[in-house]
């Protein structure tokens, strides 16, 4: 599953990310790694845009960046 399939306040494991470097090395600067675990704070109305939290700092994701980074529940 997806990061974006995820619902509000549920807690997931990254299992991979799968996109270009340049993305992927923006994902890295902010902690996005395999091994992480990542909560969805919050999901717009319209779904374009999921608040995450990750290691203790919150961080906003266009639906399709999280699209692209896989999880499974923790």
């Amino acid at each position: 599953m997806t990061l974006n399939e995820l619902d509000k306040n549920q807690t997931a494991i990254i299992k991979s990310i799968n996109c270009d470097s340049v993305l992927k090395n923006r994902f890295y600067s902010l902690g996005i790694v395999k091994g992480a675990t990542i909560k969805i704070e919050e999901v717009t109305l319209t779904k374009s845009t999921i608040e995450i939290n990750i290691n203790g700092s919150k961080f906003a994701l266009r639906f399709s960046e999280a699209n692209k980074i896989e999880v499974e529940n923790e």
